[in-house]
């Protein structure tokens, strides 16, 4: 741990970073901003939390411009697990989320944002737009499965002259599982 006094130097020399990578930011050049937050990061120890949260955040901000939203996720999440109160962070997983198809997940930052803030326009519109995304994304993949699983079927069943077109999967309404029935005739 860092002496008070050396405390004090480390934080105005964090602080000068961080506002360097701000201006870089504001002029659009994400990349260099990127190294003044990496760089300020690399100064700082437990003992400047605050600090660190925010400097990751800031540093999502620029890998989202990047278009680089898994290393946008990786420092949103580090900066909420320093700062779990930290909206802005909160706010912006839940997007980087959204783009990472992570649809589950990025409600669930949405309504945590709703939780600190709970007129926040965006989380609102989002909680009430997400769940029915997550159906279709499950539905979809619920059907990619069933493909990969009457493929795989089909090269077991070759051999013996069938194939799943001899099989019929009818879906019991009340229960939701499936009934097979086979027919040689296909």
């Amino acid at each position: 741990p860092y002496s008070e006094e050396a405390l004090g130097v480390v934080r105005s020399e964090v602080a000068t970073l961080k506002d360097i990578g701000n201006e870089l930011f504001r002029a659009g050049k994400s990349y260099p901003a990127m190294v003044e937050y990496t760089s300020a990061l690399k100064l700082c120890r437990k003992q400047l939390d605050d600090l660190r949260s925010v400097l990751h955040a800031n540093r999502a901000a620029c890998h989202v411009l990047c278009g680089e939203f898994k290393e946008a996720e990786e420092d949103c999440s580090a900066a909420i697990e320093l700062n779990p109160q930290y909206l802005k962070a909160l706010l912006r997983r839940g997007q980087v989320r959204e783009k990472l198809e992570k649809l589950t997940q990025a409600l669930e930052d949405y309504k945590s944002v709703l939780a600190l803030d709970p007129r926040n326009g965006l989380a609102l519109e989002a909680t009430q737009r997400l769940p029915r995304e997550i159906e279709v994304q499950q539905e979809k993949m619920k059907q990619e499965c069933i493909s990969k699983l009457k493929d795989l079927g089909n090269i077991v069943l070759k051999p013996f002259g069938l194939s799943t077109d001899n099989f019929n999967m009818v879906q019991n309404p009340e229960t939701g599982g499936y009934n097979i029935q086979f027919s040689q005739n296909k």
